[in-house]
């Protein structure tokens, strides 16, 4: 079985975000990338799902010479080889056409992603790669087996959770529970320098979005404590000030 994880770039939780140009790019002075936290959990079942000479695992990631470092870090949890499309991600339509592109021309049997990336949080990749490559898609999952040329995924849904049985080939997008992200070891590391890592030139398409400028959340205002026992101002103040009743 031949998997593919697709696999962003991401600035650490702990990044304290600025913006330069007016506010119209974000600066990535100082600024810690690591392997999308999501992305980790879809590469750890594909993992599980190929172990013992089971099938290959590629991650494949659209980013520039700078992304290498986290393609290598996938290279070392265990992924069999890489590919790294040359491109900025401009955005999720331009990201997914040139994986699907990619994938027209070397076939999988499952594509795996993220339920979404950390820095935009657009869970968009996995819907539109099954569109744009006439095949099934099912986000967020939170659970998927295979068997043959079969597999089953869970997720929740309203009141419960939804069992779905989906041919191969297909694209999920995996959410905790599908598998524990792996810690590279020693011997993955060592590894991961040899390991292929194939790098693709773009193909053009049009982008049909643009960012005209970042804002940064206001900042949080002071706590405004209320005696226990006086129920009606809690209410007040809900009402009054949070407006939110």
């Amino acid at each position: 079985m031949k998997i593919l994880v697709c696999i962003s770039n991401v600035p650490d939780t702990t990044t304290k975000i600025t913006f330069t140009d007016n506010n119209t790019q974000f600066n990535t002075n100082g600024v810690q990338f690591i392997l999308n936290p999501w992305d980790e959990i879809a590469l750890a079942r594909a993992i599980e799902l190929t172990d013992g000479g089971k099938g290959s695992v590629t991650v494949i990631n659209v980013g520039e010479t700078s992304t290498d470092a986290t393609i290598r870090k996938a290279l070392a949890i265990g992924a069999t080889d890489a590919v790294r499309i040359n491109a900025k991600p401009h955005d999720a339509w331009y990201v997914a056409y040139q994986i699907a592109e990619y994938v027209k021309a070397n076939p999988f049997d499952l594509i795996l992603t993220g339920k979404e990336s950390i820095d935009y949080n657009g869970s968009k990749i996995a819907g539109m790669l099954g569109e744009l490559l006439d095949l099934p898609s099912v986000s967020i999952i939170k659970k998927l087996d295979v068997d043959g040329t079969t597999a089953t995924v869970e997720r929740e849904i309203e009141g419960g959770k939804e069992v779905l049985t989906i041919p191969l080939p297909f694209v999920a997008g995996t959410a905790e529970g599908v598998a524990e992200p792996k810690i590279p070891n020693m011997r993955g590391i060592m590894s991961a320098r040899t390991k292929p890592l194939t790098v693709v030139e773009a193909v053009d398409v049009k982008t049909f979005s643009e960012i005209i400028s970042y804002e940064t959340p206001a900042p949080r205002g002071q706590v405004k404590l209320v005696d226990a026992g006086d129920p009606a101002q809690l209410v007040e103040l809900l009402h009054t000030q949070a407006r939110v009743i």
